[in-house]
């Protein structure tokens, strides 16, 4: 597929110049004559390089680039000007471009340019993705476990990852659905393309349309510009509904539209554009039922489900609990500044008793908070037992849930509780100090400050 240049300039015989040189490249080639069309162009083509002049009537190529850096930060820009000035060149270099040249330059020179800043981004993007496969362990089986019922997850993403089937992921909360879908992404054609992510049930009912397709400026009250939405941010990538259960019935109308005729249209926006996304949705609710009863729009149920992945509970793969248990060990450990190095055997027979109401996430709070408590280098089995014996983790014992509580209600509930206690511990070892517990938790202040109060945590209680 031949790569994509765009030009911004308003100087038309440099733009005619450029377009030249380019299409004798084999490139395919675009032109905008002003900032703003050029960034809207920017915005919707996706180019894989810009040249930019820095000199237009209407916005100027810095405030240009600076828009667009912010938009799509991994564009290579190379400014183009008639003017020698390095206060301005510094300028557009710290703002993100890769090369200034000075006008008139010598047509070999901006190829040479043009391909050094095509090599660049290939090798960036190639070291990006060696850091995701190192970090995420190479592979899903390094993040979830050596488990049968975790090589059973691996060929089923294995095989349809190079499809583009829809998937819906299915488990409870906090069992690794999202893990499954990059898993999906990493493997498939689209891994160089972005992965976007979104929680459908995290964004007010209000605003969830705009984020999804985008908005027009004036579209509403507080649209002050244009804003691309998170389906095209997906452009040639994967897009992942988390929780997409959690979507209101005529936002449910909406993505059926886009999944059938693959084109969004944002709001206020006058024509659709054309969408080229992977989609994998998630949930933790029985969809067919909620399908079956009118609650969830059978048809995009069936949309979204042309292949299902299960995802099995932590409770049903114990094999993985120990693998697990030592890799959020040495995670703590570092982010903790602790020097904790194990954990006792008998310390690991009683996390591989334990129900995990909670699943893989409520585990994870359990080791960190085993790591903020322990004063030796190993996790000791009474650390554990009181963790496993406190109020902030919820035990699956029978007559345990109260009564007409659905899965889903009790999963959430396991979730919140296993939050609390890590908050708890975290906020008290470090003594009240919210800004410190929310790096020990990797999360940020306003982020700790909202849960705690929604929970009823008050960091003075932690005070001495």
């Amino acid at each position: 597929m031949p790569k994509t240049l765009l030009i911004i300039d308003d100087d038309d015989s440099n733009c005619r110049l450029i377009k030249a040189i380019f299409r004798a490249e084999g490139m395919e080639v675009l032109v905008a004559n002003d900032g703003q069309p050029g960034i809207d162009l920017a915005l919707s083509a996706l180019p894989d390089i810009l040249l930019l002049d820095l000199r237009m009537p209407g916005l100027d190529g810095l405030a240009v680039l600076a828009r667009l850096k912010q938009e799509l930060p991994a564009l290579p820009v190379v400014m183009l000007t008639g003017h020698k000035d390095v206060k301005t060149a510094v300028r557009a270099t710290q703002l993100g471009a890769f090369d200034y040249l000075t006008k008139p330059f010598v047509n070999d020179e901006v190829v040479a340019v043009v391909r050094r800043a095509l090599e660049t981004k290939a090798l960036q993007l190639e070291v990006e993705e060696l850091r995701r496969r190192l970090l995420s362990g190479i592979g899903l089986a390094s993040q979830m476990g050596p488990s049968p019922e975790v090589r059973a997850l691996v060929e089923q993403v294995r095989t349809v990852a190079g499809t583009d089937f829809t998937v819906l992921v299915a488990g409870e909360t906090g069992s690794g659905k999202e893990l499954v879908a990059q898993a999906i992404h990493r493997e498939s054609g689209r891994r160089d393309k972005p992965f976007v992510a979104i929680d459908c049930g995290a964004i007010p009912e209000h605003l969830l349309e705009s984020e999804l397709f985008g908005h027009e400026k004036g579209a509403f009250t507080g649209a002050e510009r244009t804003k691309r939405g998170q389906f095209q941010l997906a452009q040639g990538g994967t897009f992942f509904l988390d929780e997409v259960g959690n979507l209101p019935m005529n936002l449910q109308a909406k993505l059926l539209r886009v999944l059938e005729s693959r084109q969004v249209q944002a709001v206020g926006a006058d024509r659709s554009a054309e969408l080229d996304v992977r989609f994998v949705a998630a949930t933790n609710d029985d969809l067919h039922a909620r399908a079956a009863t009118g609650q969830f729009r059978a048809v995009l149920y069936f949309r979204l489900a042309q292949y299902i992945i299960s995802v099995p509970a932590l409770r049903d793969r114990p094999a993985d609990i120990p693998h697990l248990a030592n890799r959020f060990l040495a995670e703590a450990s570092v982010e903790l500044r602790r020097p904790v190095q194990q954990i006792m055997p008998s310390a690991l027979e009683l996390l591989g008793a334990h129900p995990w109401t909670g699943n893989v996430r409520e585990l994870r709070n359990v080791i960190r908070q085993a790591v903020l408590k322990s004063r030796e280098l190993m996790i000791g089995e009474g650390v554990v037992r009181d963790l496993l014996n406190s109020p902030g983790v919820v035990r699956q014992v029978a007559g345990a849930a109260p009564p007409g509580l659905s899965l889903r209600e009790i999963a959430a509930a396991a979730a919140d509780a296993a939050e609390r206690g890590a908050i708890i511990d975290a906020v008290r070892s470090f003594r009240g100090n919210k800004s410190k517990a929310a790096r020990a938790l990797r999360t940020d202040y306003k982020t700790l400050h909202l849960k705690m109060k929604r929970l009823g945590i008050r960091a003075q209680d932690f005070v001495p």
